[in-house]
């Protein structure tokens, strides 16, 4: 009994490693609700801030894969409008991460031809953090490859709410017919609107919800979710998600 265990586990491994990925069918553009900082910290003995700091290391790898993969768009959720309600030490903490990774990795990623947004609330923000992606964002403005996105300050009922503001304004206007509004017009209002939805949403720590994550945009998203913490996230589990993705049939509601 534990031959025939060992043989379909060796089996099972084969098959996995024998899959390689379609780079013909990478998603177009990838969102990734970056989640189990703290845990995994906390499993460790050390201060939640420290899972942090690691976290922002597999952002450098994971943006470098995508890349490399060929992925366009890469949006991560760095920081929700719910996440001011965590103890004020660890949030200047995660404030002050836009800023260490941009002034630690721009050079390569300007170099990689990758080019850094931002989609959220600016209010709030401290100027440190705004100063530093902004500058990112001015620097890379010409870049053509991978579209980094970091959702920071971010909800997306907020960013419906404005979107619906903005759109009634312009009817007021006479710049826009009200039987003129449709799905895709009011998906042009959208903080996203320029780089499609994401085919595939990978959440990290064993979580199963969106948290209030580009809600209007994942209705029709691939959603991946595992145990891994994301300071543990790695190359190959970049890989295991696409390749769940591509096992899939994406029917959008029909047959």
């Amino acid at each position: 009994m534990l031959n025939k265990l060992v043989n379909l586990t060796k089996s099972n491994k084969e098959t996995k490693d024998s899959i390689e990925l379609d780079r013909s069918r990478v998603p177009n553009h990838i969102a990734i609700i970056m989640d189990g900082n703290g845990r995994w910290a906390k499993k460790r003995g050390l201060p939640r801030i420290a899972g942090h700091r690691e976290g922002m290391k597999v952002v450098r790898k994971v943006v470098k894969h995508a890349n490399e993969l060929g992925v366009h768009a890469l949006t991560l959720y760095a920081f929700s409008t719910e996440n001011w309600k965590r103890p004020k030490p660890e949030v200047e903490f995660i404030m002050k991460l836009p800023e260490q990774f941009l002034l630690t990795y721009l050079p390569e990623l300007i170099k990689e031809n990758v080019q850094v947004r931002t989609i959220g609330q600016r209010e709030g923000i401290p100027a440190y953090t705004q100063k530093a992606v902004n500058e990112a964002i001015e620097r890379t403005k010409h870049n053509s490859g991978l579209v980094l996105n970091f959702a920071l300050n971010y909800g997306s009922r907020y960013e419906i709410t404005e979107a619906v503001r903005q759109l009634s304004k312009d009817v007021e206007k006479g710049t826009i017919r009200a039987e003129d509004v449709n799905e895709k017009l009011i998906g042009s209002y959208m903080m996203t609107n320029d780089i499609g939805d994401p085919e595939l949403l990978i959440r990290t720590s064993g979580e199963i919800r969106l948290s209030n994550f580009m809600l209007w945009q994942l209705a029709y998203t691939e959603l991946w979710f595992t145990d891994v913490y994301w300071p543990d996230f790695s190359k190959e589990t970049l890989e295991e998600a696409i390749l769940e993705y591509q096992r899939r049939g994406r029917r959008f509601g029909g047959v």
